[in-house]
């Protein structure tokens, strides 16, 4: 297999793992939606004995979220780096006449 399929393979499975994320991501909110109905339900004042324990409770929901938010940072970032170094890497081997040849159908 020479370089530019093995460039357009990687970019391909790139493609396929965004989508993968962003089906996640739905699921994911989806989640945080069922998740925000029920805090509106159930965190009330009445419920909890202290206004301290409806704190604790909601805190730990939001760290939840964050930590969900931080991960898809990292893996999106990471995602990102793979794909800065893959194009970089593709301008300097000549990606634009590698595209043209491919849609000229050499590739």
């Amino acid at each position: 297999m020479n370089r530019e399929k093995s460039l357009l393979q990687m970019l391909d499975a790139a493609v396929k793992v965004q989508y993968n994320i962003s089906l996640i991501l739905e699921a994911k909110a989806l989640e945080a939606e069922k998740m925000r109905n029920w805090s509106v339900n159930h965190l009330s004042g009445a419920t909890y004995d202290s206004h301290e324990d409806q704190l604790t409770v909601s805190l730990k929901l939001q760290e939840q979220l964050i930590e969900l938010l931080e991960g898809i940072n990292r893996m999106e970032a990471g995602l990102n780096k793979n794909l800065k170094a893959l194009l970089h890497q593709s301008e300097e081997n000549g990606f634009d006449q590698m595209m043209m040849d491919y849609d000229n159908g050499k590739g």
